[in-house]
């Protein structure tokens, strides 16, 4: 494809795109005054136009039925859960016996270390990649710290090379079959949620388990923006956010996947909690629990409704529009977006790689963050990190070619060129 970063351009690649219709699906913010170019969407997906009235559906029910909502409901709560699944695994590349809307994604995370990270002798480290996103740093390192261990000695981190950004995949797989007699547990997340580098989670999983460790995987920047597969990848277990990519709204209802080849395994030790434990008995109000086949034996609390009326609403645009729609157009845009940061300053330094979803970072060489804040002025919201890096995600489900084309005359303004 051949760009230009002209109005024309764009307004012609978003009169033949076949999503362009689903922008109208959401609710864009304002920003400097006018509808914002959000770029945001890998931090907080906008909000669905639907999920308004997928609400007010439960708190109509809730208002009519109180708490015989659980089963009269137009969607009782009881089983609210299972209508995300199928949307789920569709998503994730999962049976739906694999995956459950739970909890969120750091209590997720360590739920599941609960039945997968089980240091023995001299197999007790965990692999992980250099500047994982804060929370899973923390939940590694107090995982390592619950079992006795020193997180000094037993987290071990893959870094770029000198002089480089990304993590090379190869050095990640070297470090596990070098350290494969002392490896419990590999722990990257999907996507990196600073640079936006994808990793390629078949290789990674394949080279834990012939190093026999575990492959666990955060896909908070992965679900929703990228192809995934991780039945046939055969990962042990991953979980993920809604609110990204997902658009399910701030803080809402996380998921989890468990392989099906652990699911049925019931020695695994875990956290039981009720919404756990068989549906079938689960209000006999039984003393010993007996948990259900699959990742739903992983719940603790019923389901959270509203937030998941919210999921449900998201959802059901994936549904319509399918994977393989969204990741050809997230490509296309994308590399527009890149075409019109090139173009538009060489001293901006694009560090995310080839391998990517719907995100670019930058860092702003010389600028710092008052070339985020005079993007912000023109209507175009994207994220700052510390210490000099602004992400963009160009959500292909509301994002346009035409945003793209605001954003490249936003940046050369606060660049002080002339456009």
């Amino acid at each position: 494809m051949n760009f230009a970063s002209s109005e024309d351009f764009a307004i012609s690649r978003d009169k033949n795109d076949p999503l362009a219709s689903y922008r109208k699906k959401f609710l864009l913010p304002v920003a400097g005054g006018t509808e914002a170019a959000y770029f945001c969407g890998n931090s907080l997906g906008l909000q669905p136009v639907s999920t308004r009235t997928f609400i007010e559906q439960e708190l109509a029910d809730w208002s009519a039925f109180a708490v015989e909502g659980h089963f009269n409901a137009q969607s009782p709560w009881y089983s609210y859960h299972e209508l995300l699944t199928p949307s789920l695994a569709k998503i994730t590349g999962a049976l739906t016996s694999e995956v459950v809307a739970m909890n969120q994604l750091t209590s997720n995370l360590h739920m599941l270390m609960v039945s997968f990270y089980r240091p023995s002798g001299k197999r007790r480290k965990i692999l992980c990649e250099h500047k994982a996103f804060p929370s899973d740093q923390y939940v590694i390192e107090s995982q390592v710290r619950f079992h006795g261990l020193d997180p000094g000695k037993d987290i071990l981190e893959v870094l770029p090379r000198e002089g480089e950004h990304i993590i090379r995949n190869e050095d990640i797989i070297e470090c596990i079959e070098r350290n494969r007699e002392d490896l419990a547990l590999v722990l990257i997340g999907g996507v990196n949620y600073f640079t936006g580098q994808v990793f390629d989670i078949k290789a990674i999983t394949s080279a834990a388990h012939r190093a026999g460790a575990v492959a666990g995987f955060d896909l908070a920047h992965a679900a929703g923006n990228i192809r995934l597969s991780l039945h046939d990848w055969g990962v042990d277990f991953a979980a993920w956010c809604s609110y990204k990519y997902l658009n399910s709204g701030p803080g809402s209802v996380g998921g989890a996947f468990i392989h099906e080849r652990h699911g049925e395994d019931f020695s695994l030790p875990r956290f039981a909690g009720w919404w756990g434990h068989d549906k079938n008995t689960r209000f006999k109000m039984g003393k010993n629990f007996k948990p259900m086949k699959g990742a739903e034996g992983w719940q603790l609390s019923n389901a959270p409704v509203l937030s998941m009326a919210a999921h449900r609403a998201a959802l059901e645009v994936f549904d319509e529009t399918g994977m393989d729609s969204l990741l050809e157009k997230q490509t296309m845009l994308t590399a527009y977006l890149d075409f019109i940061i090139r173009e538009s300053s060489p001293s901006l330094e694009i560090i995310t790689p080839p391998a990517r979803g719907s995100q670019l970072s930058v860092i702003a060489h010389g600028h710092g963050k008052a070339l985020h804040e005079a993007l912000l002025a023109e209507g175009v919201i994207t994220d700052w990190r510390e210490p000099d890096v602004i992400r963009m995600a160009p959500a292909p489900l509301y994002n346009s070619f035409y945003d793209v084309y605001r954003f490249g005359l936003a940046l050369r303004k606060a660049l002080g060129q002339k456009n």
